[in-house]
């Protein structure tokens, strides 16, 4: 008897940082006890892709940069779906804006009607792709996760305001990152923070994006672009 291997869904993550300059801060909520995947645990806003975020027009598009390490290693360049479904689960799970003030060009896809009430369109060039992971084997639910690094002052919105967040994550609020580790975390969580921490004083995208990949036979700790770490 074979057992049926669980699907792997693309999916975004977007890790908001405040206060560069004084008590850098992360935004995080908790997941409910019930929930599926990663129940409890503190993770950053994030979700699976939705068909309709290759669709959706942005007010300025990502960097060159990102969209060259996002298609690498890929089947299929998921770079502007990916980085759409990172703004509309910030707003979904947070209510926070990425966006610049304007008019959708057509039809609002339904998912993103209330974001576009907002007056304002997708601001996809704030987003800096730093980190991708692959959930392991055996887990109930698997993701191919890009996270995003953002700047809070890059947000249209009041960064303190959660008031039109979906219940999805719990206890939304800014974690300094010299307390984040007190905090239940995911294994995968506390590895980006590491990569997160080493980024607080540098302010442009990395050249180069570990990438953490478990596969069925063998797990990776690579880099895109480059090859497979050592250290």
């Amino acid at each position: 008897m074979t057992t049926e291997k669980t699907a792997i869904r693309d999916a975004a993550t977007v890790v908001v940082l405040r206060d560069r300059a004084t008590r850098p801060s992360i935004l995080m909520g908790q997941r409910g006890a019930k929930a599926a995947f990663m129940p409890n645990k503190f993770v950053f806003p994030g979700g699976a892709v939705d068909a309709a975020d290759a669709e959706v027009p942005f007010a300025t598009p990502l960097s060159d940069l990102c969209r060259s390490r996002l298609a690498e290693d890929t089947e299929r360049d998921l770079s502007h779906a990916l980085a759409a479904a990172a703004i509309r689960e910030l707003w979904e799970e947070t209510g926070q804006v990425l966006g610049l003030a304007g008019h959708w060009p057509g039809p609002v896809p339904p998912a993103w009607i209330k974001f576009a009430a907002t007056g304002n369109c997708p601001n996809a060039a704030a987003l800096q792709f730093v980190f991708r992971a692959i959930t392991p084997p055996g887990r109930p639910r698997r993701f191919d996760a890009r996270f995003f690094l953002l700047d809070a002052g890059d947000l249209t919105s009041d960064p303190d305001d959660f008031s039109t967040a979906s219940d999805e994550l719990s206890h939304l609020q800014w974690v300094p990152l010299d307390e984040v580790r007190q905090f239940d975390l995911p294994f995968i969580t506390e590895v980006v923070l590491a990569e997160i921490s080493a980024r607080v004083n540098d302010t442009t995208p990395p050249v180069s994006v570990p990438f953490f990949r478990n596969d069925d036979e063998e797990s990776l700790f690579l880099r895109l672009k480059g090859r497979a770490q050592i250290d």
